[in-house]
């Protein structure tokens, strides 16, 4: 039976999820949905409520589930070297997120210069612990990313219990009502093209400072 997840994407920075190169993977963050999605799942992420922000109810991204890798296989994967992250490259490089890595399997984990690594660029453990607490990159080459310009979700998706599928705190929420899927199906699939469609809301609120 397939699922849907859904979340508050509070930190819309192009790290969690990264929808760059063709594939949209959360590899970070969010250990209890990387834990249980399985292929074929929905994971939807909505913007922050944060007064400073004001995208609650808004979607950010919606990825399905194709593929699920350990950090093992992510990190040597041909198709996702360029998710390693660049510090001093373009935005784009910089917020990359195959950043786990070790030198021998089982072993300790390496963490490379990244969004979730200390300021001056050093191993963050509280991060490397969290992270890597679930052994688990969830990847997608059928998702759609509209970042901080997403359209609101629509009131009427809520399950026979009658909760909207939007999640407004911390954590996230679990769906499995059919018809509410089937809709919800429908929903993603009436926005257009399945692919990266603008940037993250952090990029544009930079460009907006400059």
């Amino acid at each position: 039976m397939m699922s849907l997840y859904t979340y508050v994407v509070r930190y819309d920075s192009g790290f969690a999820p990264n929808p760059f190169y063709g594939f949209c993977t959360l590899a970070t963050c969010k250990p209890k949905i990387r834990r249980y999605a399985k292929v074929g799942d929905w994971l939807l992420g909505s913007g922050s409520g944060d007064k400073k922000i004001g995208r609650a109810g808004y979607l950010v991204y919606a990825m399905r589930v194709t593929e699920a890798l350990s950090f093992d296989e992510y990190d040597v994967d041909p198709r996702f070297l360029q998710k390693r992250p660049y510090r001093t490259g373009s935005r784009k490089q910089s917020c990359g997120d195959n950043i786990y890595f070790r030198k021998v399997s089982p072993g300790p984990w390496s963490q490379r210069d990244s969004f979730h690594s200390l300021p001056d660029g050093s191993t963050n453990p509280k991060h490397v612990g969290r992270d890597t607490s679930i052994n688990r990159v969830l990847v997608s080459d059928d998702f759609i990313y509209f970042g901080g310009t997403g359209p609101s979700v629509p009131a009427n998706l809520k399950d026979k219990l009658g909760r909207h599928i939007v999640h407004w705190s911390v954590g996230q929420s679990r769906f499995d009502d059919a018809h509410l899927l089937e809709e919800f199906g429908r929903w993603i699939r009436s926005l257009g093209d399945m692919t990266y469609r603008a940037p993250p809301y952090e990029w544009l609120d930079l460009r907006k400072k400059k």
